[in-house]
């Protein structure tokens, strides 16, 4: 412990060399520095926390966000983390999943806190981790909250009668999306190389590095499959609307990408997205038929993790190991299901505003207020 403090002081110095020979780039007024790492930087759900975050908190406490632009690989959340600590931010919050373990070991090197607001880590990581001094906790659906999430999709189109789907999504490796596309397959009725098991069918996805349509076989035929990152051509989707699927089911950002193409088609389309204004739109005037998402606040747990870290007073449970607690999914099939949840997140009064936050940040908040305060939204 002392020589992670000592390295910890060395690094500050460094940035803060840094930091005066370069004022105008690094200076900041606020009292506490977050670095964002962003792998979706033009997602709808993106938008609404970044929003969140920097028209409502930043608004409301002594804090300043930065982020990063979109992030590909590891190597390029690594040095976003590097970047951050010499610029003088005592915290990341990541929204990029590429590398997670490097991204603790990176923030636990540096001696900035860390904190998860999208996805989650395995549970085999989160064992290997949860002690760490800077690892603050990770707020946001579990991999079997994901992976019911898609089945809730495919069951809902299922007894809709459809008999035919496309499906985008699976950015290999986001764990995340490999999981909701396997429940979507088991919802709809079907098997992935023979079997409905989750993790069987998460690590066959995982060995292909693709969802294979081949390998689906059930009550609904799969005639295609697209996976991308905001990079799927023209020519790939038009291809797999000319197949004439009778819906088109996406585990992400579908609604960022493919919302124009899909309305001309005349193809009803779902997504696991968030609650945004470009989203209502599409639920109410085009095919957008079902949205599973979070309302851009729910990332405001994380927030207060991280402003506990870093003001002394860090959630931990009994055993002294960061948190992990569990956010689902709010789910619209029409206009006025939509808004019930859009409206009442928006404008000056978040579902998390800063009188619900200041209840779970200060020295006397528990682990217990905290897990009773998340799991009542």
């Amino acid at each position: 412990m002392k020589t992670r403090k000592m390295t910890k002081t060395m690094l500050t110095g460094i940035a803060l060399a840094g930091a005066l020979a370069a004022t105008a780039m690094t200076a900041s007024a606020a009292d506490l520095k977050i670095g964002v790492l962003v792998a979706d930087v033009s997602g709808e759900e993106a938008q609404g926390f970044r929003s969140y975050y920097e028209n409502y908190i930043a608004e409301n406490y002594d804090v300043e966000f930065v982020y990063t632009d979109a992030l590909e690989d590891a190597a390029g959340e690594k040095a976003a983390i590097e970047k951050f600590a010499s610029q003088g931010c005592q915290a990341i919050i990541s929204l990029s999943s590429s590398d997670r373990a490097t991204q603790i070991d990176t923030c636990d090197e540096y001696g900035v806190y860390y904190a998860i607001a999208s996805g989650v880590l395995d549970d085999e990581l989160f064992e290997t981790y949860k002690g760490y001094e800077y690892f603050a906790g990770q707020v946001g659906p579990g991999n079997a909250t994901e992976f019911e999430a898609g089945k809730a999709m495919g069951e809902y189109f299922k007894a809709q009668g459809v008999t035919s789907v496309a499906m985008y999504g699976a950015f290999i490796p986001n764990p995340m999306h490999v999981f909701r596309a396997a429940g979507v397959i088991a919802g709809l009725g079907d098997t992935y190389g023979g079997t409905n098991d989750m993790y069987e069918m998460i690590g066959q996805i995982f060995a292909d590095q693709k969802i294979d349509p081949a390998k689906v076989e059930g009550d609904v035929a799969l005639t295609a499959y697209l996976q991308g990152y905001g990079d799927t051509t023209t020519d790939e989707i038009n291809a797999a609307i000319q197949k004439e699927p009778e819906a088109f089911l996406s585990v992400g950002m579908a609604t960022t990408f493919f919302t124009q193409m899909l309305n001309e088609a005349g193809i009803p389309f779902a997504d696991i997205d968030s609650f945004t204004q470009a989203n209502g739109t599409a639920i109410k005037e085009g095919q957008l038929v079902y949205l599973a998402g979070k309302y851009s606040s729910s990332i405001g747990p994380v927030f207060a993790l991280i402003k506990n870290a870093v003001d002394g007073n860090p959630i931990r449970d009994e055993e002294g190991n960061a948190p992990s607690f569990s956010q689902g999914y709010l789910v619209a099939t029409d206009g006025e299901s939509f808004d019930e949840y859009y409206v009442a997140d928006n404008g000056d009064a978040p579902i998390y505003d800063k009188e619900t936050l200041d209840s779970i940040i200060g020295a006397d908040v528990t682990y217990e207020d905290f897990k009773a305060l998340v799991e009542s939204k």
